[in-house]
């Protein structure tokens, strides 16, 4: 194994960085939680300097209405891995703006279905371009076929952790439809 230094912390990759095939299951395991700890922390740093950090909620929200079309709140949490009181909330501030609006269930008078406005939707197109854009940016020095396996292996990674992994259900609906549709938009 080698360290990596640079970014603010060491990291322990496999010596063989270049041989595909070599890594046991467990040395993966560990360099793969190790990876995704630094990806979660550059992430945050990343949105934290772009002052990002108070729309982040909005994108998500957003993304599951206008990708996934009109949810209630329950199924809104649940796709979102949020509790419902935390999404009621962020559901009335972006109700409010005017990104979103609730109408009657056609199934259930009694309940409501939450959908994006056309200004819910520019917003969300919105915040798409500008991480489309930073994401390019940061990917335009990478091979075509880096690129692809990237996107290849994230699918991967992303479809075995809904496979194998039952997150619970924070709102009493449904838990992670989202997830399992590949929303990933936010």
């Amino acid at each position: 194994m080698g360290t990596v230094h640079g970014t603010g912390a060491s990291v322990t990759r496999p010596e063989n960085d270049g041989e595909p095939g070599s890594a046991t299951a467990q040395e993966a395991a560990s360099g793969l939680g190790n990876e995704i700890i630094r990806f979660t922390r550059l992430i945050a740093a990343w949105k934290h300097s772009a002052n990002d950090d108070a729309r982040a909620a909005d994108r998500v929200l957003l993304a599951r209405l206008v990708v996934g079309g009109d949810r209630r709140a329950t199924d809104l949490a649940a796709d979102a891995f949020l509790d419902l009181s935390t999404v009621s909330r962020q559901v009335r501030s972006l109700v409010e703006r005017g990104l979103v609006e609730r109408h009657p269930d056609p199934e259930d008078r009694r309940g409501s279905l939450l959908t994006a406005t056309a200004a819910g939707r520019e917003a969300f197109e919105h915040y798409k371009r500008i991480r489309d854009t930073k994401l390019a940016a940061l990917l335009e020095p990478w091979t075509g076929e880096d690129r692809y396996q990237l996107i290849r292996l994230m699918a991967r990674l992303n479809d075995d952790l809904v496979e194998h992994h039952q997150p619970r259900d924070c709102s009493g609906g449904s838990t992670g439809t989202a997830a399992k549709q590949g929303e990933s938009q936010e």
